[in-house]
């Protein structure tokens, strides 16, 4: 695992346990938490955190979610959302 993808886990995981259970947290909050406030660098972080979010979902450690609902991290399209994994949750 590179230096990255240690990072963006860690943030991905920090920001959710910060915001609390029952709550997501948006891509683009972990871009700036790694990269500050420049656009530019924050920007070139979404594919990665999609990437290492997508493997978190996938080891059960968070949910993907898109409009509200759990999304099969292996097949979803669009704007989404990283939570916790509450105990309730379809696998």
């Amino acid at each position: 695992m590179t230096h990255q993808e240690t990072t963006i886990d860690q943030t991905i995981l920090e920001l959710i346990a910060q915001r609390g259970a029952g709550k997501s947290i948006s891509p683009s909050e972990v871009a700036r938490a790694i990269a500050g406030t420049d656009e530019k660098k924050w920007r070139l972080l979404m594919k990665p955190i999609r990437a290492r979010a997508v493997l978190l979902a996938e080891q059960q450690e968070i949910v993907i979610s898109r409009k509200g609902k759990t999304v099969d991290p292996r097949n979803f399209k669009g704007v989404y959302r990283l939570g916790d994994k509450s105990p309730d949750e379809p696998v």
